[in-house]
Formats: C-alpha cells, sequence, structure tokens
C-alpha cells in the first residue's frame, strides 16, 4: 500500500463530527475534573479514561496527528538542502609594505591586487526525477543563479554535487542535476489546480539550515500575481500560506494532505524578513512544462503574441468607453509579431485568448507565456466598442538581449490620454490647448526616434483634430498612409513632426 493510500485511509477515518465531539469533550471538562479525585484518570502518560463524546473527539484528533507524520515521512526523504557558492572577483588595496610607495621606481601606489572571495548560499530542493543515474531537483532560480558551485545534502548528511540544468528567472524556477548508483526517493506532484483556499498544506524545507523542517498552515489566498516591475517573477501566479516560510523555504515542497507537492516555496511578504504568516509558493502545474523544457531544452520557451498592453487609468476607461470591462488594453504592437500579422491594433481592448478571460494585463501575459509556440489561437477584442474574433499564430518570445531591438519595432512607441480637468491644473495649461497629452514615449520606439516627448500635445493627426483617445487611435491605425504627421503643442511652441509607420 502507497503512502498516498495510507494517507487517504486514515483521513477516511476521520468524522465530518471531530470537532463537535472535541468540543463536547471540553464542555465536560468539569466532570472530568472532579472524577480526577475518583480515580478515573489513571496510568502513566495520561491514559485517560474519557466519556464517550470526548473520546471519540480525542480520537479523531489523534488520527490527524497521525496523519500528518504519514504526511511527513512520505515527504521528507525527497526534499533535500541545496548549498551554493559564488566566486566573486573583487579588487582589493595591495597589502604590501608602506614604505614601497616611496621606494618604488615611479614613487606610486602598487596596483590594486584582484582576490576571489566566496560567497555561500542556502535554498531547498525537490526531488521530481531519476532516469538511470540521472536525479534531477527542481528549485528557485534565485537559489542557483550566480551559483559556481551547486551542492545537494539529505537529511542522513549524505552529499551530491551537482551541475545545473536550466534556469529561468521569468518563472524564478531551476533544476539541477546530481549522479547517484542507487534508488532515490522522488516527490509525487500533485494537480495545483484543484486547490483551494482552505486547504491544509505543509511547507517542507531548510528554513535558516534547520534541514527537514516541516511546518503546517492552510492555502491563505489562490491566483496572487506578482506586481509590475518588481523582483518577483511574472510568468506565473502564486498560491499565499500562512505556513511559516523563512530564508531557506526556498525551492523547497509545499504538500496537500495526499502528500503531493501542489507547490514551490519561493518568497515571503514580511517587514522584518523573518516569516509573519504571508509565504508564496509558485503552482506545481506552472513548473512541470518547465521541468520538461530544462531537461530537453536547457531553457523554458515562452510563448508570445507581440503586444504592449497594459491596464487602463479610470480616465482612459471612460473615454474609450471600457468602464467595468474586463481585459488587457494594447497600447502597442511590435512589426512582423503574431499580433501585427493577425491584425490586431494598437488601442484593441483583448478580453479574451484561447477561451480563456483576460481580467488584466497580468493575465494575458500569464496566458499567452503558456501558450506552445506555433499553436494558433483564438483572440476575442473590442475595437471602437465593436466585439472582433481573431485568430493568430503563437510565436517563441524573443531573448531578453532582444528586447532594445524589439523596441525599434513597436508601434507608435506612446502612450497617449486625454487631458482631465486635473492634469490641466497641475501642468497649468489653457482651455484652448488640445485635448489629447502623451504620456509616455518608449526609449528606442519610431515614436522616440522621431523626437515625440511626455507632455507633447496632440491637436491633429493628418489635419484631423484630435479629441480623445479614440480619435488618436484611428488615426495612427488609418492604412495607406506610410507617415502620419503631427500637430503638436510643446511649451509655447507649435510643431509640425512626422512619424513613419
Amino acid at each position: 500500500m502507497t503512502v498516498k493510500h495510507i494517507i487517504q485511509q486514515r483521513f477516511i477515518q476521520i468524522a465530518g463530527a471531530a470537532l463537535i465531539f472535541f468540543i463536547a469533550g471540553i464542555l465536560l471538562s468539569p466532570y472530568l475534573i472532579s472524577s480526577h479525585a475518583n480515580g478515573i484518570i489513571s496510568g502513566s502518560s495520561l491514559n485517560l479514561e474519557l466519556p464517550h463524546n470526548a473520546k471519540d473527539g480525542f480520537d479523531s484528533m489523534s488520527n490527524i496527528q497521525t496523519a500528518l507524520q504519514d504526511i511527513s515521512a512520505g515527504v521528507l526523504p525527497a526534499v533535500v538542502e541545496v548549498s551554493v557558492v559564488d566566486v566573486v572577483k573583487q579588487e582589493v588595496p595591495s597589502a604590501n609594505s608602506p614604505f614601497e610607495f616611496f621606494f618604488s621606481p615611479d614613487g606610486t601606489n602598487p596596483a590594486p591586487q584582484q582576490r576571489e572571495f566566496r560567497r555561500e548560499g542556502l535554498g531547498s530542493g525537490i526531488i521530481v526525477r531519476q532516469v538511470d543515474k540521472n536525479v534531477y531537483v527542481l528549485t528557485n532560480n534565485h537559489v542557483v543563479s550566480e551559483a559556481d558551485e551547486i551542492t545537494i545534502k539529505f537529511a542522513d548528511n549524505k552529499q551530491y554535487k551537482a551541475t545545473l540544468v536550466g534556469k529561468d528567472d521569468k518563472k524564478d524556477l531551476a533544476l539541477v542535476t546530481f549522479e547517484a548508483r542507487e534508488h532515490i526517493p522522488t516527490a509525487v506532484l500533485g494537480d495545483s489546480n484543484s486547490v483551494q483556499v482552505g486547504d491544509w498544506v505543509l511547507a517542507v524545507g531548510n528554513p535558516l539550515g534547520f534541514d527537514s523542517t516541516v511546518t503546517q498552515g492552510i492555502i491563505s489566498a489562490i491566483g496572487r500575481k506578482s506586481l509590475p516591475n518588481s523582483e518577483i517573477a511574472m510568468y506565473t501566479d502564486y498560491f499565499q500560506t500562512d505556513a511559516a516560510i523563512n530564508r531557506g523555504n526556498s525551492g523547497g515542497a509545499l504538500v496537500n494532505i495526499h502528500g503531493e507537492v501542489i507547490a514551490i516555496n519561493t518568497w515571503i511578504a514580511s517587514p522584518s524578513g523573518g516569516n509573519v504568516g504571508i509565504g508564496f509558493a509558485i503552482p506545481i502545474n506552472n513548473a512541470k512544462s518547465a521541468i520538461e523544457d530544462f531537461i530537453t531544452k536547457g531553457k523554458i520557451s515562452y510563448g508570445w503574441i507581440g503586444v504592449e498592453s497594459g491596464d487602463l487609468p479610470a480616465s482612459l476607461q471612460e473615454d474609450l468607453h471600457l468602464t467595468g470591462i474586463q481585459g488587457s488594453f494594447i497600447y502597442g504592437v511590435f512589426k512582423n509579431s503574431p499580433a501585427y500579422e493577425a491584425g490586431i491594433l494598437p488601442g484593441d481592448f483583448i478580453t479574451r485568448v484561447d477561451g480563456e478571460e483576460i481580467n488584466d494585463m497580468m493575465q494575458l501575459l500569464l496566458t499567452a507565456g503558456s501558450l506552445e509556440p506555433g499553436k494558433k489561437t483564438g483572440v476575442e477584442l473590442i475595437r471602437y466598442g465593436k466585439k472582433m474574433n481573431l485568430t493568430l499564430q503563437i510565436k517563441e518570445r524573443p531573448a531578453s538581449e532582444q528586447e532594445a531591438d524589439e523596441a525599434a519595432l513597436l508601434w507608435p512607441g506612446m502612450v497617449a490620454l486625454k487631458i482631465t480637468e486635473d492634469i490641466r491644473e497641475r501642468l497649468h495649461l489653457a482651455n484652448t490647448i488640445g485635448n489629447v497629452i502623451i504620456s509616455r514615449v518608449e526609449p528606442h520606439s519610431p515614436a522616440d526616434v522621431a523626437g515625440f516627448q511626455s507632455g507633447d500635445i496632440i491637436g491633429a493627426i493628418n489635419n484631423r483634430p484630435i479629441n480623445n483617445a479614440t480619435d488618436f487611435y484611428k488615426a495612427i491605425n488609418e492604412s495607406g498612409a506610410s507617415e502620419i504627421m503631427f500637430k503638436l503643442t510643446r511649451g509655447n511652441q507649435e510643431l509640425l513632426m512626422g512619424l513613419v509607420k
């Protein structure tokens, strides 16, 4: 019988009325206390003779405790310590004699020396596969990303030198491998899509260097996302848990009551750097395909549709008649991208991709990124107040070193907003000066190269007055024109500028 089946059997034994019985036992505690003098509580190690109702509750709690012990015993062998060493080279002043300055040939201080420093780090890992002698350990990218040396350590103090198979900072995942001739226990990976708020979980890892530590809690929330421009990986969502997680838990397992790994412990929210009951873990389903990609390609492949998207401020929602509608707004489209080839335009509002509802910019990023390159998928959007359906073919997201080149292909490379009364007051703009302002210009984009600047006020495009954001997007999306002429106000100057499509 497997550990999973044993655990399930244990929990079947837990009656739905366990807590009621336990509370009944507490209510009957005066009886127990009064009966003490009559010898009802007796024996070594507190062998309690309890009233029937209280005993049922006590037995149920005992079953829960035994189940937690079984879960821990089943999972601990598959969760390891990951220790790393990063060799850093730094220049330090020469330690030669101070007299060398006076007696050196040129009278100068000797050149600084370059020395190596060993910077150590610690995290956790989950053994997810063994193929012949090769054992694979899943952990976080931030645990091993800069490591020159990686060591896997088991609870019985066995150690193995490991090497990096692949890493990815967008999901904060990494896979390392070591060789072992003997059988190594591997973790059972569960289905994180079935996880619900309130589920019991155990966090297993090596917090602060205390190996094989198990803490218990519940799933506090699901679908947590990182904030844009934060250091937290964006290409995944997170489970939130109150199971204690500290430094060193990163890369360890978050386990359900069936002994299955349903997430990888990753980061905490804490003003002090220690556990305050707000920990976050990457759902295991977000890592399953990553494991295959690391082994077969050494990296994770992401789907890419080729848009610059974002959430709309309230003023722009109202201006574009999108108030109360969920989705992600397209500020720009990369030329020759899947979106460009499918006919998606700046100003479109995407509400669904591949049948999945899009709630915001992060949801669009995650949904598109999870799609297999080469796949054809449907996109639902709103353009100028009308619903549309398009089909595009997913491409693989370009490498990060190509992002500057991508910006050169981003059309139009600027964001326009309707000028509200608040904006007029803050910028001291007269009521007679335009209705639409450029709020941001993307570096290296066509708009940036042409000389557009944040704060420029758009009066007209191709001699057509621009009164709101819809006018702006209709004008720049007009087919047939290879160059668009803008009438702008910049400070006290009126400018006429062209933007090549």
